[in-house]
């Protein structure tokens, strides 16, 4: 399964969920979690920061997010963490 870079049109693509999470915190502008105001980097660990850090409500109210768009995330979350190792990503985020 090719992993696609959904951040503002990206595009890269990747053999595997842990690359195309580096690429995002590497490559990509890290981001300011609107709820507790954490630099994050952006695409799925800004994603898996804000609904493990904060609740479903919290994330409502703060981006105004619809119910559509946190099934969206949530479905997104579900799918990436099915796979990743985060051990891996954690380790090359360190080089």
């Amino acid at each position: 399964m090719a992993w696609e870079c959904g951040i503002d049109g990206c595009g890269a693509v990747f053999d595997d969920a842990e690359s195309a999470v580096v690429h995002q915190a590497t490559t990509h502008q890290r981001c300011e979690c609107q709820v507790c105001g954490t630099i994050v980097p952006d695409g799925y660990l800004a994603i898996r920061h804000v609904f493990t850090e904060h609740s479903r409500a919290e994330y409502v109210r703060t981006y105004g997010a619809s119910s559509e768009a946190v099934r969206k995330r949530e479905a997104l979350l579900e799918e990436i963490d099915a796979v990743v190792d985060m051990q891996a990503i954690a380790t090359e985020l360190k080089r």
